[in-house]
């Protein structure tokens, strides 16, 4: 196992060198440029140069790239943004990554405590009214999208009940993502509409997976082998039908997760949340070249963690999996 994850490691250099240099190229291809201000007053040529020479953009895009990839690796110096003088990518990252890492582990943990239980439910109860009330359940929360659910949940929530804020993010615990410090009253107050509407869909997507898997699990002879010697349903279906069942749930976790901890551009926006997918799409229309390319690595690290963690936790719920 040991020589298996330092070799996805090794191997995970090359890929991630890879999507930087087809971001880095695609960013170049896209027409204007990261001082042409779109709608407002072209810049003087001269001004232009200076600013070109003073980011380094009037070297060749190889000595460019080059230079982007010494910054990170001698100094972990993801550059400056081009919009906002005085600030950096690591500056933006460092305030925006804590809110967006918190609201995505969050809805992740709501997902997984509501979709599992809940397609066990739907899976052990096949055909019966518990199934046909999850399952229906599961479908609705996959047909309402964040864009619709989220407004729904400020105006009855905060504008009708007055329960809880509109928008915006409370105190942040100490920890950096939430874990270990106590969240306090008014974090989980902020927290609670951006988090509900974003863990719904996902708790919707975990239920209807994990129904389907285990309705083929429990199908199998060694489940009927296992109750034939004489065990108890729970026993069967925890130790025996439930880890198998969850490894298509694994391995859309992993995405997922990786999706979710970068920031939600939809639900950010409407609760006002200062999360990294705001700076992601504002860098887009901005060319701002460092601000793209340093969200796109952390995104990019995150999915090549996940992913390691998921082929890790396979050969946990099934031992047959080896790794050599």
């Amino acid at each position: 196992m040991t020589k298996y994850i330092i070799r996805r490691i090794i191997w995970s250099i090359p890929v991630l060198l890879a999507l930087l240099l087809a971001v880095f190229l695609l960013m170049r291809a896209i027409p204007g440029g990261p001082f042409d201000f779109a709608g407002e007053k072209s810049l003087p040529a001269a001004t232009r140069r200076n600013l070109e020479r003073k980011y380094g953009l009037d070297k060749p895009l190889a000595t460019q790239f080059i230079n982007y990839l010494g910054s990170i690796v001698l100094h972990g110096d993801l550059g400056p943004t081009f919009r906002q003088p005085g600030r950096t990518v690591n500056d933006i990252v460092g305030e925006s990554f804590p809110i967006s890492a918190q609201l995505g582990l969050m809805a992740i943990g709501l997902a997984l405590i509501i979709g599992i239980p809940a397609g066990i439910i739907a899976a052990l109860n096949h055909n019966t009214w518990a199934d046909y009330l999850a399952s229906f359940l599961a479908i609705l929360g996959v047909s309402i999208p964040a864009l619709v659910l989220g407004p729904i949940l400020v105006w009855l929530f905060s504008l009708k009940l007055h329960w809880l804020p509109v928008a915006l993010w409370g105190a942040k615990p100490p920890f950096i993502l939430g874990f270990i410090a106590i969240p306090t009253k008014t974090f989980l107050e902020h927290a609670a509409l951006p988090v509900i509407a974003l863990g719904t869909s996902l708790a919707a997507s975990i239920a209807r997976l994990t129904r389907a898997s285990l309705l083929q699990v429990v199908r199998e002879d060694y489940i009927r082998t296992a109750r034939a010697k004489g065990l108890r349903d729970r026993v069967v279906i925890i130790r025996h039908a439930l880890k198998n069942g969850l490894i298509p749930v694994v391995t859309v976790l992993g995405p997922m997760f990786a999706g979710v901890v970068t920031g939600t551009v939809v639900i950010e926006a409407i609760f006002a949340l200062p999360g990294m997918g705001k700076y992601f799409v504002q860098s887009i229309g901005n060319r701002d070249y460092p601000l793209i390319m340093g969200v796109t690595l952390i995104y990019a690290v995150l999915l090549v963690f996940s992913n390691l963690l998921v082929d890790i936790t396979y050969a946990w719920l099934d031992p047959r999996i080896r790794y050599s």
